[in-house]
């Protein structure tokens, strides 16, 4: 098919319709293009948000850039007949407007990684641990990105690997204050898999265990934290303390709560035995039937004879 390979992308054919006249125009990667007034652009409008298309990061489909598709779009708004407000472009800069991690090249995302660990951290001493969870979330995933591109287990990898998890264990700290324990449980599980020696990992860990009364999960968790950090050892007598007070504490309102059961089975029986006194005599044989079974018997016995 003629003109099927151009720009090497197979089974693609370009037309231009109408030519520009006025100067090309440059875009550095990053730069974004997008309409304010939400003119009816892709039918963009039917979604009631704008279009927007970032050059170098393929946002629509990879062959609209490709094809130069953003450059066809400026060069119909220099023709006369379209810029009466049919199309409207506004171009910005990258410097011009905050990017979503999605948006940025990789060594912006490892720019930015610092920026939102801090933005999570003056979160969280605000107490406001739902947005914090959101700053560390973008931040973990804008490592993992990178972090794809990388051999697994060789040292840039493993580098990357250890960010991920100091903001993976600020993310458990924030969800501790949230009371969801069990994902607490589930994230310091898989770092302890993959990494043995992440202390913070098991002290997480254990407090989450403990709060759900894991008893045994909780002290074993505490006292690796002791094994790999004996500087550690006044918190976690600490820690220890308040765990054997709260299952002494747990196992005596269970005490508690199955004698209050058992009583109250009790009770209703006897309640039910009361409301029925005959029901177990009725079961006996009277004088009269013994008599009568008597005399059974004895006939059996003449005949046998």
């Amino acid at each position: 098919m003629e003109g099927s390979m151009m720009m090497a992308v197979e089974g693609i054919k370009k037309t231009i319709l109408h030519g520009g006249t006025g100067e090309k125009p440059k875009f550095v990667t990053g730069t974004k293009l997008c309409n304010d007034e939400r003119t009816v652009i892709d039918d963009s409008k039917k979604a009631g948000m704008p279009m927007e298309m970032v050059i170098g990061n393929l946002f629509k489909l990879d062959v609209w850039e490709t094809l130069n598709i953003l450059c066809i779009f400026m060069l119909y708004c220099r023709i006369p007949q379209f810029q009466t407000g049919v199309c409207h472009m506004l171009v910005q800069q990258p410097s011009e407007y905050d990017r979503e991690s999605w948006a940025l090249n990789d060594e912006e995302r490892l720019k930015t990684v610092p920026m939102l660990h801090g933005q999570g951290n003056k979160l969280f001493k605000q107490g406001r641990y739902d947005d914090a969870t959101l700053k560390y979330k973008e931040a973990i995933m804008c490592i993992k990105n990178v972090q794809t591109k990388e051999k697994a287990w060789e040292a840039p990898w493993l580098r990357l690997e250890k960010m991920v998890n100091t903001l993976t264990l600020n993310y458990c700290q924030c969800l501790l204050r949230m009371e969801e324990y069990y994902e607490v449980i589930e994230h310091t599980t898989d770092i302890i898999n993959q990494h043995p020696g992440a202390m913070k990992a098991f002290y997480l860990s254990g407090k989450a265990n403990m709060e759900v009364w894991n008893e045994a999960e909780a002290r074993d968790d505490f006292l690796r934290v002791l094994d790999l950090d004996p500087g550690m050892k006044k918190t976690i007598k600490k820690e220890l303390a308040v765990l054997k007070m709260r299952m002494e504490l747990k196992n005596e309102e269970d005490r508690l709560k199955y004698k209050g059961m058992f009583t109250k089975m009790a009770r209703e029986q006897e309640s039910l035995e009361l409301e029925n006194p005959d029901q177990e005599i009725s079961e006996q044989t009277s004088p009269e039937q013994e008599t009568n079974q008597g005399k059974q018997i004895q006939r059996k016995h003449l005949q046998s004879k």
